[in-house]
């Protein structure tokens, strides 16, 4: 099958600080004949995350950067239009690294195969991909949610936010969440049954305001932020406390050196454990979270709200959007209009 017009996302200039429009080119190619135990796979769904952010800088990191005048990449599902390989016949659904793109050549590498399921496949970029498995492993394995504890979760209604709220609840927790709108407070309280929030974004003293959300401190603090979250938590955090430490979004656009908190010695006088983790260092976990969070889901223990945007020209948009708070639960792209 000849592709004659494949659209996809470069990435013109590294950003600085909050990215633009202008950092971001929509640009297109042909795609030519398959080869044997290749696949053409066309993009069905694309997700933008946050820790693209650190990609589009060029500095040593846990993952390499973009590269400048090439196309973007980040999860997405699709489907195999053609095939030439035994492994994905024609109609499979599959998930890859291959996002900012409509269509693709794969000779099976990095492709995975759908499982069955009733969710929508847009999921398996959400609360059945890295954003759940993200919540469930930073919640039950890093911070040893136990029931009956105190969490509080910062960036609360984002689609890492959103599943922990949900899983500590269904774990027998007392949980309380940040988030910067109204809607997004309606939201936490009313759909998924968090017990406080704070509206960082209206609070004139953001520890007074945790504090009275959190009457009885913190054992479990998801730390999606950063920044004056962390600081305040610190004071707020109960003994032997645990502190799973997911994203810092707060400094993902800063231009300059960032202070840290100034008060890291709760640490010691509270005996807190505080760990940082990249959620592919557990992803042998992956199937047995795929079939707890696929039970949750069919018996509405856990809901996922998803915020789409339409078309691959809407990406950068999309992208953008997740740092000046645009969406509520998962950020997607619907490729297939």
């Amino acid at each position: 099958m000849y592709i004659e017009k494949n659209q996809k996302i470069h990435l013109t200039r590294r950003p600085q600080g909050l990215p633009v429009s202008e950092d971001f080119e929509l640009v297109s190619d042909s795609i030519a004949e398959l080869k044997d135990g290749e696949v053409l796979v066309k993009n069905l769904w694309m997700s933008v995350d946050p820790y693209m952010r650190g990609r589009m800088t060029d500095r040593k990191s846990y993952i390499a950067p973009f590269a400048i005048g090439e196309v973007l990449e980040g999860g997405a599902v699709g489907e195999v239009v053609e095939s030439r390989n035994p492994s994905f016949p024609e109609g499979t659904k599959v998930s890859s690294m291959q996002g900012w793109r409509e269509f693709f050549i794969s000779n099976g590498e990095g492709l995975q195969s759908l499982p069955e399921t009733t969710a929508p496949v847009q999921s398996f970029l959400g609360v059945l991909g890295m954003p759940g498995m993200t919540a469930y492993t930073g919640l039950l394995k890093i911070a040893e949610l136990k029931e009956g504890d105190k969490v509080f979760v910062s960036a609360a209604s984002g689609a890492v936010g959103a599943i922990v709220c949900q899983i500590a609840k269904l774990k027998g927790c007392y949980v309380a969440g940040s988030v910067g709108s109204d809607e997004k407070e309606s939201y936490l309280k009313d759909e998924l049954g968090v017990d406080a929030v704070v509206n960082y974004k209206k609070t004139k003293n953001l520890k007074a305001d945790i504090a009275k959300a959190c009457p009885n401190g913190i054992d479990v603090y998801f730390e999606n932020v950063g920044g004056a979250h962390l600081e305040a938590v610190l004071d707020l955090m109960n003994d032997y406390g645990r502190i799973a430490v997911c994203g810092m979004i707060d400094q993902y656009n800063a231009t300059t050196p960032v202070a840290g908190p100034s008060n890291l010695s709760q640490l010691i006088i509270k005996k807190l454990k505080m760990q940082g983790f990249i959620v592919f260092d557990h992803w042998d976990e992956y199937p047995a979270f795929v079939q707890e969070m696929s039970q949750w889901l069919q018996g509405g223990q856990i809901v996922a709200r998803e915020t789409v945007y339409d078309g691959i020209a809407q990406a950068p948009d999309a992208f953008i959007g997740l740092f000046t708070g645009k969406n509520t639960g998962k950020m997607l792209v619907k490729l297939a209009l």
